[in-house]
């Protein structure tokens, strides 16, 4: 599959567990198909804009935030800072928060 749509399936997937919603409660509020969210998840399916659409209305995020910073996602190279982007815009704000703030304090203590 292609990788973008392993991208969206794994921002997909990360904003699910994040809500604490199974495969089957985010089928049952987009209107999809549990095997259908599963393979998107995985980046197996390349998901159609409106299932995307649909699926995003169940998350309660708007459709773009699945497409937040694609085009650098896809540079042949590994970018730390867009992995820190995933893995922070996949987390709650009072968790966003919790992360930075564990973040500066490391950064108060690195040595030059």
């Amino acid at each position: 599959m292609s990788e973008i749509a392993k991208i969206i399936g794994k921002r997909i997937r990360n904003y699910r567990n994040n809500l604490g919603l199974s495969q089957e409660k985010l089928a049952e509020l987009s209107g999809c198909h549990p095997t259908y969210i599963g393979q998107i998840g995985r980046g197996e399916k390349n998901a159609t804009l409106e299932s995307i659409e649909k699926i995003s209305a169940a998350l309660n995020i708007p459709l773009s935030k699945l497409f937040e910073k694609l085009s650098e996602s896809e540079a042949s190279q590994r970018s730390i800072p867009l992995e820190c982007y995933e893995f922070l815009s996949s987390k709650s704000p009072q968790e966003q928060e919790i992360i930075y703030r564990i973040i500066l304090e490391i950064d108060k203590y690195k040595e030059i």
